[in-house]
């Protein structure tokens, strides 16, 4: 399948999913370093949408359509999730 300028789209995913390791890389080290709950939160919400990416880029690579499925669930998820702690970080007084 070829894509604009004669691009190989499923080659172009496949390497633009290993260029999202770096990102997915730094966020989890955010993670898991993070000096208070905002900041490990900050990056768990990253670290979702870099999944989100993966699963589009992988619906590419693949053509399956399914992909973006688990795709907009994990947005949704994500979403309630980032409504949920912030309103807990904000009953909670702030960043500890």
């Amino acid at each position: 399948m070829s894509g604009l300028f004669g691009i190989d789209v499923p080659v172009l995913a496949s390497v633009l999913l290993v260029v999202l390791a770096v990102p997915l890389a730094l966020a989890a080290y955010r993670m898991v370093t993070g000096p208070g709950y905002a900041d490990r939160f900050v990056a768990l919400d990253m670290l979702t949408a870099v999944a989100v990416a993966f699963a589009a880029l992988t619906a590419l690579a693949t053509g399956s359509s399914a992909f973006l499925d688990v795709g907009l669930g994990l947005a949704l998820i994500n979403f309630v999730a980032t409504c949920a702690v912030a309103a807990f970080l904000e009953r909670k007084g702030g960043d500890e």
